[in-house]
């Protein structure tokens, strides 16, 4: 007799689990925190994040997070941007309340001044001091403005339950306003706002018990509190629990983990990210208090959230981005489909580094991610046999998504696996989540009935017949024109990472684009970093120990003597992300890596690398000097090619073809790009 299946709910009893506030129950413990999509700054926008927000809410979400919306002009983002001050704003966002719980689910609004990171000239801040990630100086605040913005803040947060929301977090992290009041670093205050510690926490303990008093018991009120700032002249750990437990006494309902100012040279949401690297620090503050407490930051799976609640290191979970990748996150894991959950890989490429570009947040792997209302993938009314060539990001995305639609989708893929560049990345330290991906893809083609033929290079005889043809055939590694490059100890970046070619002890990496810093990393550290090497390594620490959990760094010894090279006179990695690439730059800097810019090739042969490169680097007109890099292996990283040597036969036989991805553009690869065109390829036809 076969063994029962295991029931879902026994897998993640206390994930999916209700939890009494007292006033109302949440129903599981699932948490959506706080992002900004820029989707709150326009009121003709609402129905847009309404959307967004239901599709969640019918997913399953007990509880979501808005972005911030400022209690004041001055406490704005940036110009003109989102803000809870008027009875108009309140009714303007009535349709996002109803939207949320017409799916029975549960909304707050997230309450946010920014302080001395607010971008425009009109910010204010506890003090002159200016902020290292914004040009604007901050006028300090008066005693009474400070004690005017703590009445703003409960009088939005009246406005929000006139709205219809239920409850209001009360954003007191990452560096914002709250925060800057709570530090040394930020607070020279000599008035009844600062001087000492608890005048310090005179501040946020005025906005909870103004708010309690102004919206009633019967309302949620989350703080998110900094727990590791992660910054010099920071809070120490017993400050941060008497700020808890004044909070509490003040009636907060719920304390959220915040980790790390956005001016901390610290990653904390970045892929390289342990998973549930911080939840420790949220354990430490439940033993200090009597509220639930939220545990957040690179938690993406429901299996790390249930061994975090069941570790007794928190009682609920909060997920953004793994919500904007799966919508339908807590569904799926409570029906037993976790196969089918689309993994966040914290790559931050069309989230956070879009909103920093003030620009829409979406998601990589899911382009409808605040797109809900424009980006519509609706069951076809025609159902059409069509073909997908090669298996990469593009290719899969195209096939999953139209087999979802009801197309008869073929798969065909040249080599034995699926994953084109994306199996690459999976092998990079830091990456691992990737095969997240990959695992989901390779499932959602048997569930969705995609025929896939692995092993078959289509030729354009193979693919007469079908109604459309989607080539999506990727690149080949680009080999410049640099003599000597069929010298022995040359590879390129595939043969490097997915065939494992021996590589030498001493290493010269030709292109410092996100390929050449991925091949730079694998070539420096192992995959599967424990969380404990990790803090090590970036100088985190019990904030009982250091205040703000902030100490020395201690890096180990790197595998290989590693040069990085590129032709272009700019700062090596400009062109990675906004917010991943200063941890790239760093995590090289650390491990010893040469970085040479403004370089010219001359040849390679036994000696190693012949290049020539300005004698002043911080001038790239300046004179040339020659140098040989006495390196064991070179390897290749210099760009792509696109693979289009179907689109021709197959145009030329009146086949309709579309081409995507790197097949399409070449340029640096782009997964993005690639995956929100197949997508949107899969929408049309």
């Amino acid at each position: 007799m076969s063994a029962s299946p295991v029931r879902p709910e026994s897998r993640y009893p206390t994930l999916l689990s209700p939890l009494d506030l007292g006033h109302t129950v949440l129903r599981n413990r699932v948490v959506m925190g706080s992002m900004h999509t820029k989707l709150e700054d326009r009121a003709r926008d609402l129905p847009k994040l309404a959307a967004f927000f239901a599709e969640r809410a019918q997913g399953g979400v007990a509880l979501m997070v808005t972005g911030g919306f400022a209690p004041t002009w001055r406490g704005w983002l940036a110009p003109f941007g989102s803000v809870m001050t008027s009875p108009g704003h309140a009714r303007a966002h009535r349709v996002v309340t109803d939207a949320v719980h017409r799916h029975d689910g549960k909304i707050l609004l997230q309450v946010l001044h920014a302080g001395r990171y607010s971008y425009h000239p009109f910010s204010t801040g506890a003090s002159r001091r200016k902020s290292p990630i914004t040009p604007f100086r901050p006028r300090a605040m008066s005693t009474r403005e400070v004690d005017r913005t703590a009445t703003a803040f409960a009088r939005a947060a009246s406005l929000a339950r006139q709205a219809g929301y239920d409850g209001v977090e009360i954003m007191g992290s990452e560096g914002y306003l709250i925060n800057q009041f709570l530090a040394v670093r930020t607070n020279d205050r000599t008035d009844k706002w600062g001087g000492s510690a608890t005048k310090r926490m005179n501040f946020p303990w005025e906005i909870v018990r103004r708010t309690r008093d102004l919206v009633g018991d019967d309302f949620i009120v989350q703080y998110r509190i900094s727990l590791l700032d992660l910054v010099d002249d920071a809070q120490s750990w017993e400050e941060t629990v008497e700020l808890a437990r004044g909070l509490q006494e003040r009636g907060v309902s719920i304390l959220n983990t915040g980790i790390g100012w956005h001016e901390a040279r610290v990653p904390t949401i970045v892929t390289s990210v342990p998973p549930a690297a911080f939840a420790w620090v949220t354990g430490k503050l439940r033993r200090e208090v009597s509220v639930p407490v939220i545990a957040s930051n690179r938690i993406n799976r429901p299996e790390i959230a249930e061994q975090v609640l069941a570790a007794g290191d928190a009682d609920l979970i909060s997920m953004a981005r793994p919500l904007l990748a799966d919508p339908e996150f807590v569904n799926k894991a409570a029906e037993g489909r976790d196969r089918e959950i689309i993994t966040c890989i914290a790559c931050n490429q069309a989230c956070l580094d879009h909103t920093f570009r003030n620009k829409r947040a979406t998601c990589m792997l899911n382009p409808r991610a605040g797109y809900e209302t424009e980006l519509v993938l609706a069951p076809t009314r025609t159902t059409k046999r069509i073909a997908v060539v090669g298996a990469g990001p593009a290719g899969l995305a195209a096939a999953v998504e139209l087999a979802g639609r009801g197309h008869r989708v073929e798969l065909f893929e040249a080599s034995d696996r699926i994953g084109g560049q994306f199996r690459l990345a999976a092998r990079i330290p830091g990456k691992e989540d990737f095969a997240h991906t990959l695992a989901y893809y390779e499932h959602m083609i048997e569930v969705r009935g995609v025929t896939l033929h692995l092993g078959v290079r289509a030729s354009a005889a193979d693919l007469t017949g079908f109604d459309e043809v989607i080539v999506a055939t990727g690149v080949t590694p680009r080999v410049p024109s640099i003599p000597g490059t069929t010298h022995p100890k040359v590879l390129t970046y595939q043969q490097v990472i997915s065939d494992r070619a021996a590589v030498g002890d001493r290493v010269a990496v030709i292109g410092a684009g996100g390929i050449g810093f991925d091949v730079a990393e694998f070539l420096l550290h192992e995959p599967g970093e424990p969380a404990e090497e990790w803090m090590r390594r970036w100088g985190v620490t019990d904030p009982a120990l250091q205040r703000g959990g902030l100490t020395t760094k201690t890096v180990a010894p790197p595998r290989r003597e590693v040069h990085l090279l590129q032709r272009k006179s700019t700062s090596l990695g400009k062109g990675l992300g906004k917010t991943t690439g200063w941890v790239h730059r760093a995590t090289l800097q650390d491990s010893g890596v040469t970085m040479l810019r403004g370089v010219e090739y001359v040849r390679i042969d036994d000696d190693g690398l012949h290049i020539t490169v300005p004698q002043d680097a911080r001038d790239p007109k300046s004179p040339r000097e020659a140098r040989i890099l006495a390196v064991d292996t070179v390897v290749i990283c210099a760009g792509q090619e696109s693979v289009r040597d179907l689109v021709e036969p197959l145009t030329g036989q009146g086949v309709s073809v579309h081409v995507i991805g790197g097949a399409d553009v070449a340029a640096e690869l782009d997964a993005k790009r690639a995956i929100k065109q197949a997508t949107e390829l899969a929408a049309r036809l």
